[in-house]
């Protein structure tokens, strides 16, 4: 009887985490095809409204380092209780923003209790399950990262369209509800832990520089800024990273050692993935906007666009391992990045008069490259880490694709304001859709280049290897199930 007590225990609990990744997953998607009417609604141009992508990925980008430290300090129950609380704090709080400035900060919020749902819930299917288990259930928790990003552009394109944008914030909250009382019902908090000091140094150092960086590139469109702004929180990021590099090599126990770029496969693989994804991470929101803005689509229709990307990123996840395993990393990796970036330049030659089934193929295209290209970044960034590297590599890597997800957000951003200035000579309020339409295309090809130039990196590494270490676990794939 007490067997069966625990089984039903430990599937409660595989629930619980998977509801709290879903929501996390959901969330990351579901605002794209709502930007334009939250930009009516708020008043703002829907060329600026990248701030609300930006604050959310930065927000967890800053928690997920201290996510761990804090589940042990006060526990995996309490701290994901709190967590899913405050993401459904952070929803309300979106749903009832009059101003794009209070729709940002309380985007901060959401993201701060989002930053908390994954690593705290994998830290306690950890604790819960056997070794011989584990696998099989983080396995199980991964299929909401699947399915939040298949849904969620198309979801929220139906809510404006049959309510508001605001429900795409409100209908977190009786999953919230749910959620909160499931977890503090059925989660353990398991034996106490020792706690080794956190360094809170470190942390601030490595928060203020990319919170300044990428203030800074949101800064040259959404945020307003001068360029005298600009450059000052350039030159503090850059000297806060400085600041932490230099610190993490004298203290005992750093946050993120130094010492892990000692591991090539690491450090080509997080340098790869800080770079190729300032260029794709892009295309969630610059592609609804595109259909929105410049050609017309209705938000429903947008997001039904977005469902070719998702599909084929899902259909050729299987074929990922047996062509890392025959062809190598470098190889893959370095052909591979080509296509993503080509695929991207190719949405420069969009016309209203393109076929729909073109159009699709394209969608379709880019997400299957880019499924590969994540899959293969992430198991090359783990593959050769063991024991205590294998958790800070993943915490790393983790905050690295948050980060590298907003700040790609805030680089198309300012390139997209650029050319939409430069195009409409910057006088007129709004400009025309074949005026906008040159402006994305601009964007497009641009951004695609980035990530072209992002395959040098991948270039570095040794031509023949093709082992797919037993690190990777199926949540490496990052917040929206890449």
């Amino acid at each position: 009887m007490a067997i069966v007590q625990d089984l039903r225990s430990q599937q409660r609990l595989l629930w619980l985490v998977a509801l709290g990744f879903f929501m996390q997953t959901l969330d990351a998607t579901i605002v794209n095809t709502a930007l334009p009417a939250m930009a009516k609604s708020l008043h703002e141009s829907p060329l600026r409204m990248q701030s609300v992508i930006v604050a959310y990925s930065l927000a967890m980008a800053m928690l997920i380092p201290a996510s761990g430290w804090v589940a042990d300090r006060f526990g995996t129950r309490r701290v994901y209780v709190c967590a899913i609380s405050l993401f459904a704090v952070g929803s309300l709080l979106c749903a009832v923003s009059s101003t794009l400035a209070q729709l940002v900060a309380a985007r901060v919020v959401q993201g701060l209790g989002g930053a908390l749902l994954l690593p705290v819930g994998r830290l306690a299917v950890l604790r819960t399950f056997p070794r011989e288990r584990f696998l099989q259930a983080m396995s199980f928790i991964a299929i909401p990262g699947l399915i939040g990003p298949l849904i969620g552009p198309t979801l929220g394109g139906w809510l404006v369209e049959v309510a508001s944008w605001h429900w795409i914030f409100l209908i977190n909250l009786p999953v919230g509800a749910v959620g909160a009382v499931a977890a503090y019902s059925f989660m353990r908090d398991g034996a106490p832990v020792a706690v080794e000091p956190f360094d809170w140094s470190g942390y601030l150092w490595l928060a203020s520089g990319m919170v300044s960086l990428s203030l800074a590139l949101d800064g040259l469109s959404g945020l307003g800024l001068g360029h005298a702004g600009v450059l000052v929180l350039l030159v503090f990021g850059l000297a806060s990273l400085v600041a932490y590099w230099l610190h993490a090599m004298r203290v005992p126990q750093p946050l993120f050692s130094p010492r892990l770029f000692s591991v090539v496969s690491l450090a080509i693989g997080l340098l790869g993935n800080l770079f190729s994804r300032l260029g794709s991470s892009c295309m969630p929101f610059l592609v609804p906007l595109l259909l929105q803005v410049s050609l017309g689509y209705s938000p429903f229709e947008a997001g039904l666009m977005m469902l070719p990307v998702a599909l084929a990123g899902m259909a050729v996840k299987r074929i990922t391992t047996p062509l890392i395993t025959r062809l190598g990393y470098r190889r893959v990796l370095v052909g591979n990045t080509v296509l993503v970036g080509l695929s991207m330049m190719s949405f420069a030659l969009i016309t209203p008069t393109q076929p729909l089934w073109l159009r699709v193929l394209q969608l379709a295209v880019f997400g299957a490259v880019n499924s590969i290209q994540f899959t293969a970044m992430n198991t090359l960034t783990l593959k050769d880490l063991e024991g205590p590297q294998a958790s800070s590599g993943n915490s790393l890597l983790s905050m690295v694709q948050m980060l590298a997800m907003g700040m790609g957000v805030a680089v198309a951003g300012a390139v997209l304001a650029g050319f939409t200035a430069w195009i409409g000579s910057g006088s007129a309020p709004t400009l025309a859709r074949v005026d906008t339409l040159s402006a994305f295309n601009a964007t497009f090809f641009t951004m695609g280049l980035i990530t072209l130039a992002s395959a040098a990196i991948f270039w570095q590494l040794p031509l023949g290897e093709a082992s797919v270490g037993t690190a990777r676990s199926p949540e490496a794939e990052g917040p929206t199930g890449h």
